[in-house]
């Protein structure tokens, strides 16, 4: 039976046929806030503003909304019921709906939130130095508390609701009277910034995190401090404390999570340090569970019992999404990041081949008759397994591609000499070529096939710019050649430069830089992917734009044509897929999805279109069902 996708908010479920490579709570932003509902179920907020229902049991995904914020600073209520945002506006959220319940501008950024356990109160502080005590239900500020020296770094109620802790980046911590916003007193000790606080359940004993490795107890009555947790070797960033009050865990910049019994304040076990800094942590309402997240792109559910993990981490060297279909259909090759080649049978699903030493690619290309596959390693592996060389008085790697046989994933040739990391491949239409370029790099080198020795290395053809993508026209001579300039030196983002194999000269150099290529299957059209939200379709006989195709709301991935040429799919930041009609440029459908696609192919009866996912997961759209939306 086909796997569709949970509906959120813009899904159209209809349109997908079937899911590949799927990980358990594996997101495509950092992680900024994660929350326990009372049922069990998680709720995450990630960059750009982006939420999700996780059912643990299931292990899976069950609703996503775009919740359309562009803020960093996320907070979520208590049960997880609401959430709230904050830059130079505060905005209120209906969690289960996704809708927006209340926004209001304020005077100054917002810096930190809170919300009490109970009642129609949220606190935020301010880059002026002040908190402000906002009524949820008339969206006014009620209070506004003057105290700190420096901007407000982090807020925290006490159970009751009756005070409020707030630190600022005077390293200092005031405690102040929510009923009438008096001070009562200033806590003192940390020598370096406090990220949060928290209050123990029994509301005497509030715990603040600190950049001096220490995390400190404090009574919250008499103002006093009791004892420092100083056992973190480095900052401590997030707090979090079991429904009973009995654990206390925090987060440090060595990515690691420990767990502290409060009432020995010894340390229990120490979580196994990820690959990125976390940033929010949680207890699960019967405290079995600890849920964790930040830069790795996915949410860790720790056991309590035995401290395995649920979830499945991306490499922190994070692989270009790559994507192929082979000529007949029957297979689907894709990379993503922190994953191996993954390659599936189309109909079943099921893997069906594994390419030998590939564990650690960067990207990959297939082939158009289907025989190979050539990859490229991730910066900082050893050279050692692909028998690197290292030049003269240089200790830098360039032995960074190789070659598979695509039927039986043995490794067939290594292309040596190019600088590393090799992040874009491309297969001319023959298959007797290989392309290959790099982000760090200006130069495009040529291989033969399949003898993996060098045909023509073509010397800073991009003028300065990264190889962003590389695309051989179909039956011809030309290789389009996509150029970033991330640090606009030129004046511009970059450039396309069409390279003519026979003269072996730069023949057409065509302005804005690019994220993908597409050749149309005549060869006589190129459709070119940019930053600037758009896609340009190019005639090549004149190297004028014939048609501008507008409608996303984000940077623009990918592009590809269909194999008749009669459709451009494009996908986007802004976690689009949009069909476009050729020849006029008229949107002909678009599909929501809940993660931003990176790459972009169709099946060759053109009746299917595969898309790979920041998540690391495939779906395979409906073409048909796509046009209809």
């Amino acid at each position: 039976m086909p796997l569709t996708l949970p509906t959120g908010r813009g899904v159209t479920s209809a349109a997908i046929l079937r899911t590949f490579g799927a990980k358990p709570f594996q997101t495509d932003g950092e992680l900024l806030a994660l929350a326990f509902a009372r049922d069990g179920s998680l709720w995450s907020i990630e960059e750009p503003g982006v939420l999700r229902h996780w059912d643990l049991k299931q292990r899976q995904q069950v609703a996503w909304h775009a919740l359309t914020e562009p803020a960093t600073l996320w907070a979520f209520g208590p049960n997880a019921q609401f959430a709230a945002s904050g830059s130079d506006e505060l905005s209120l959220w209906d969690v289960t709906a996704g809708e927006r319940l209340l926004k209001r501008p304020s005077e100054s950024w917002i810096t930190a939130i809170a919300f009490p356990v109970t009642g129609s109160m949220l606190a935020t502080g301010h880059d002026d130095n002040v908190v402000r005590l906002w009524d949820t239900t008339r969206g006014q500020v009620i209070r506004v508390l003057e105290g700190h020296s420096r901007s407000v770094s982090a807020l925290a109620f006490s159970p009751d609701g009756s005070l409020l802790a707030s630190a600022g980046e005077d390293r200092e911590i005031q405690m102040w009277e929510t009923a009438t916003g008096r001070s009562i007193g200033t806590l003192t000790g940390h020598t370096d910034r406090i990220p949060a606080l928290a209050w123990h359940p029994d509301g005497r004993r509030l715990v603040s995190a600190g950049w001096d490795t220490t995390a400190r107890v404090w009574d919250g009555k008499n103002l006093l401090p009791i004892i420092l947790l100083n056992s973190h070797a480095t900052q401590v960033h997030a707090l979090a404390f079991s429904p009973d009050g009995s654990q206390l865990a925090c987060t440090d910049s060595d990515c690691t999570v420990r767990v502290w019994d409060f009432n020995t304040h010894r340390t229990l076990f120490v979580l196994p340090a990820r690959t990125g800094e976390i940033r929010c942590l949680a207890f699960s309402p019967d405290g079995k569970q600890i849920a964790s997240g930040g830069l790795e792109h996915a949410v860790h559910l720790w056991d309590a019992d035995d401290l395995e993990t649920m979830a499945e981490p991306p490499d922190p060297l994070a692989s270009r999404t790559c994507l192929a279909v082979s000529r007949d259909g029957d297979r689907i090759a894709s990379l993503g990041a922190g994953t191996d080649v993954r390659i599936w049978d189309s109909v079943s699903g099921k893997s069906v081949l594994r390419l030998e030493g590939a564990e650690t690619l960067r990207a990959f290309a297939a082939s158009p008759d289907g025989r190979w596959f050539a990859g490229s390693r991730n910066m900082g592996d050893g050279p050692d397994d692909w028998n690197a060389k290292v030049l003269p008085d240089t200790t830098e790697p360039r032995s960074t591609a190789c070659l598979w046989d695509a039927q039986t994933g043995m490794k067939a040739a290594v292309f040596e000499g190019q600088r590393a990391p090799v992040t874009a491949l491309a297969f001319s239409s023959d298959s007797q070529l290989l392309a290959t370029g790099g982000y760090l790099s200006s130069d495009v080198w040529l291989w033969n096939i399949p003898s993996g020795e060098p045909a023509l290395l073509l010397p800073a053809v991009t003028e300065a710019c990264s190889v962003e993508t590389l695309a051989f026209q179909p039956r011809g001579q030309l290789l389009a050649i996509g150029a970033i300039d991330w640090m606009m030196t030129g004046g511009s983002d970059g450039q396309v430069f069409l390279w003519d194999l026979l003269r072996r000269e730069v023949v057409q150099t065509l302005p804005g830089g690019a994220t993908g290529l597409a050749f149309h299957p005549s060869g006589r059209r190129l459709a070119v992917s940019s930053l600037v939200q758009s896609i340009h379709v190019i005639d090549l006989t004149t190297g004028e734009i014939d048609v501008e195709l507008i409608g996303h709301l984000g940077a623009v991935n990918c592009v590809a044509y269909s194999p008749g040429g009669r459709w451009i799919a494009s996908a986007s930041e802004d976690r689009t897929v949009r069909l476009w009609d050729e020849e006029t440029g008229v949107e002909q459908g678009v599909v929501e999805v809940d993660t931003q696609v990176k790459a972009l192919a169709f099946t060759p009866d053109g009746r299917g279109l595969v898309t790979g996912n920041a998540s690391t997961s495939c779906y395979l759209l409906d073409v048909g069902q796509f046009l209809q939306q």
